[in-house]
């Protein structure tokens, strides 16, 4: 199922697609079930350069596009949504960040790494107080000397304590003007004092997807450790966090398809009152409904991405395509395993897993609330 794709765009879809089916789905249960994100799986993503995708060659990117690096995430989703957003989490918010905003010595000291897979990194936002409000944030940086002190907290941050996660970029009050906050962004790297990494979250789903909570107690970096102009941290959080709500979508997509994609193949071998499941016509309607969401979901988040990737607005597509794919997945979810029946209640099924995963796609970076109040903004009602 593809819409207006390049011949080259195919190829890498099918790439991933094949990757994802012989590499990345046989250890998905276990993963899962040992709350283990696979270091080999991310090797060998690296090797194949998808976390480069988007990104020149000049820095060691592939030379792609945003196209390419969802086109990935969806394949990846098709069959485990942790590696999923491991590959969207190390690019939109751990490379993508220092790519865009950080300065030249900042570029070659960690994109490399970054774009190879040797290395990964988190993005600090959110915080008990501060999650679709992060404009509420409390994490302070100040300046001594030549040094910033940062002191604070944040949550549900993946990537952060993997073997091989070098830095996060926080987000931090660097000061108040006009009564409002001036929020920056600074790189805080791994083992540095009074930086901790605390245990990992207990979660519902993404189990093998790497997600912490971090402290920050008097931690000291280099003043040149701040990432683009001090005040632009929010800004350029924002423009990041619209990108990213197209590579979701382009997950949620994938999940909704990996769960039609089993609960077809089920219907098919499983024998009811001696027929097989997919002769009922409830079935058939229940398969049917699935398809179209994942055909809309997809159409979705190609616009958003295609918009993007030719620099015009994208804003309030990316908005709708992840409402509408977030819906998809959780939609699909719940209807792949009613298909399966007890089997789907069963964690050795991707379906299952793929009901307790997707709920974290009309939440994370980005709820479907926030999602509704841009769309609302464009509709001119704000």
């Amino acid at each position: 199922m593809t819409i207006d794709l390049t011949e080259e765009e195919l190829e890498l879809s099918a790439m991933v697609r094949e990757f994802a089916d012989t590499v990345v789905a046989p250890q998905a249960y276990e993963a899962d079930r040992t709350h283990t994100l696979s270091m080999d799986v991310v090797g060998q993503m690296g090797e194949l350069g998808l976390f480069g995708l988007p990104f020149p060659e000049e820095v060691g990117g592939q030379g792609g596009d945003y196209m390419a690096l969802c086109l990935a995430i969806e394949g990846l989703g098709r069959v485990d949504q942790s590696i999923a957003i491991t590959l969207e989490a190390g690019v939109s918010l751990g490379a993508m960040p220092i790519f865009r905003f950080g300065n030249d010595a900042q570029r070659e000291e960690h994109l490399p790494d970054l774009l190879a897979g040797r290395a990964m990194a988190g993005f600090g936002l959110t915080e008990p107080e501060a999650g679709s409000d992060a404009g509420a944030t409390r994490t302070t940086a100040r300046l001594d000397g030549d040094e910033w002190v940062v002191d604070g907290s944040k949550q549900f941050i993946t990537n952060s304590g993997t073997p091989i996660t070098r830095f996060v970029t926080v987000t931090a009050v660097t000061g108040v003007h006009d009564g409002r906050k001036e929020i920056s962004t600074i790189i805080i790297p791994n083992g540095t004092p009074g930086f901790t990494v605390e245990p990992a979250y207990d979660k519902v789903g993404w189990h093998a997807s790497d997600t912490h909570p971090l402290t920050f107690d008097g931690v000291r970096v280099p003043a040149g450790n701040l990432v683009g102009e001090r005040g632009s941290g929010f800004k350029n959080f924002l423009s990041i966090l619209d990108e990213g709500r197209i590579a979701i979508a382009a997950l949620s997509t994938g999940a909704a398809e990996g769960c039609l994609e089993a609960a077809v193949e089920y219907a098919k071998s499983r024998t009811v009152f001696g027929a097989a499941l997919s002769t009922r016509q409830n079935a058939q309607f229940t398969l049917a409904r699935m398809r179209a969401r994942v055909h809309t979901a997809r159409l979705a988040w190609h616009h958003a991405a295609r918009l993007r990737d030719a620099g015009k607005s994208f804003a309030e597509a990316a908005a709708i395509a992840k409402l509408v794919a977030g819906d998809a997945a959780m939609d699909n979810a719940r209807d792949a395993t009613q298909i399966f029946g007890g089997n789907g209640f069963m964690n050795e099924f991707s379906v299952g897993r793929h009901y307790r995963d997707s709920k974290i796609l009309e939440i994370g970076e980005g709820t479907t609330e926030v999602q509704l109040l841009v769309i609302a903004r464009g509709l001119g009602l704000m």
